[in-house]
């Protein structure tokens, strides 16, 4: 398999299990990376456009929907009178643990055919496309928890 077809394929992999155990909690995939980005701090609504990759009418969107099943709360951005933040609530802050600990356990198994050192070398690679396409810090480290962002 080529290097197209292998990263295609695999971010379709991924996307299928954060799917699923979105579904298993409730949330849509968009809902279930909204709180995971949350999971570190609030962001106002700029910031999440840019880390999402959305236009402002479907964040808008998003974040209405969310905000109805008690998972997220708009508050005044400290900064800036005219802005907002979007923040979990404690609700919101404990189902995006929950379905952040099952996608992270369920992602892990997907490369349990390789030994430690060739996980090592997909995460190095891997990490490699990632910072030097600068793509935002929309999901974090799986052993730094809810305390910081990788």
């Amino acid at each position: 398999m080529g290097l197209v077809a292998a990263l295609v394929r695999s971010s379709f992999l991924v996307n299928a299990v954060y799917a699923q155990a979105g579904r298993e909690h409730g949330l849509t995939p968009q809902q279930g990376q909204l709180l995971c980005v949350l999971m570190a701090q609030p962001y106002g609504m700029g910031e999440l456009c840019t880390m999402l990759g959305l236009a402002k009418s479907s964040l808008t969107g998003l974040v209405d929907r969310t905000e109805n099943n008690g998972l997220v709360r708009r508050e005044p951005d400290p900064r800036d009178s005219r802005a907002v933040r979007v923040a979990l609530t404690s609700r919101g802050a404990r189902l995006a643990d929950r379905f952040y600990t099952e996608a992270c356990r369920r992602i892990e198994q997907l490369p349990a055919a390789l030994d430690e050192t060739e996980r090592d070398t997909l995460a190095g690679l891997l990490g490699s496309v990632v910072l030097d396409n600068k793509v935002p810090v929309v999901f974090m480290e799986p052993d730094q928890g809810t305390a910081a962002h990788g």
